[in-house]
């Protein structure tokens, strides 16, 4: 299926329902659709060109002057297996916890602590999506997708994708060059449960030997009693990430601000500071500035109430960043991606 559109409403497809329109759309189905419009017009001819997956982690500040390319590839193909694994291929357009539902039906691990996170598995790899102590990096075994500049299929290796902490090659590299199609993940088996999250263990402490289903139905009941569904208010759940910082400012913050969390990373010289800890201290929780606020249950979280537009989520979240660093000296990242008339403003 293939559906190019010009001037095409982008509100239903970000979750933060703010409005925007694309200069022009193109939703395909089949990888070779892609490659017949690249061969039959530069993509660069359409300005510039950004891909859109679940919207779930984009803010649009203004109309988008160019190309929106949606990968709507569906599929979940087991590929091959030997006696403690099995490799599965997901379509790039497939919704990631409908991909994480199926592994956890058939008895899979390796993803089950990452159910309910939105968005769709081909911004899985880019994002490298993580929660409650697991990360895409941890089971995917190769990404394939499309060089934008000449259409020819790539597959990259997951050591290829220099995975890191909400970054990936995708990020950097092969920014706006390459458009993921399909991931392919290397499951398990026998799966050993991730309970390294202080709360999931705790929910299981009652049952005698459970399973990745049982952990999967407990992450959902946590993230639904914490985060905003989309559907109901708009969001695109953590706004920003957590902090990694020098040992030396973290040990200075910790004797001023005794409570303050922190954890150990696998860098000895840093360690990872709580955003919505540093944002709740600011005094933010619940605030609210035009239609954009933060959510009263979770700082890290912000909200469109109504009528918000993307500015005024963005103007909000400067607010906060300045007030974070004014306060503890720390530069809080954005995890959610601004997008203006000519593509990503930072």
């Amino acid at each position: 299926m293939i559906r190019y559109i010009e001037n095409f409403p982008l509100q239903h497809h970000i979750t933060f329902g703010t409005p925007a329109n694309a200069k022009y759309f193109f939703e395909f189905t089949e990888v070779g659709d892609l490659q017949e419009l690249i061969q039959s017009r530069p993509l660069g001819e359409f300005g510039p060109v950004l891909v859109l997956g679940g919207g779930s982690n984009l803010l649009f500040v203004s109309d988008f002057d160019g190309l929106v390319i949606y990968p709507n590839i569906p599929g979940i193909v087991p590929e091959k297996e030997d006696a403690s694994h099995v490799w599965v291929r997901a379509g790039a357009g497939v919704e990631w916890d409908d991909f994480v539902a199926f592994s956890v039906n058939k008895g899979w691990g390796g993803i089950e602590n990452l159910s309910l996170i939105p968005g769709k598995v081909g911004a899985a790899p880019v994002q490298n999506i993580g929660a409650y102590g697991q990360e895409a990096a941890d089971t995917i075994e190769s990404v394939c997708g499309i060089d934008l500049r000449t259409g020819e299929e790539w597959e990259i290796s997951a050591p290829d994708c220099r995975f890191a902490y909400r970054n990936s090659i995708f990020k950097q590299e092969l920014k706006g060059k390459f458009l993921v199609t399909s991931v392919l993940f290397k499951l398990k088996k026998f799966p050993q449960l991730n309970l390294s999250y202080d709360g999931v263990a705790r929910m299981l402490e009652g049952l005698a030997e459970p399973t990745i289903s049982d952990v999967r139905n407990v992450i959902v009941d946590i993230r639904r009693s914490k985060l905003p569904d989309p559907a109901i208010i708009g969001n695109a759940g953590s706004f920003f990430k957590n902090p990694v910082v020098n040992a030396d400012l973290a040990s200075r913050l910790a004797e001023i601000h005794p409570g303050m969390p922190q954890y150990m990373v696998s860098d000895p010289g840093k360690v990872k500071l709580s955003a919505g800890w540093l944002i709740d201290q600011c005094g933010w929780k619940g605030a609210t500035r035009g239609g954009a606020g933060v959510h009263e249950r979770h700082a890290l979280v912000l909200v469109n109430r109504g009528e918000a537009t993307g500015k005024e989520i963005y103007g909000l979240s400067e607010e906060i960043r300045k007030s974070v660093l004014e306060r503890f000296g720390v530069s809080l990242e954005r995890e959610v991606l601004v997008i203006g008339s000519q593509g990503p403003l930072e």
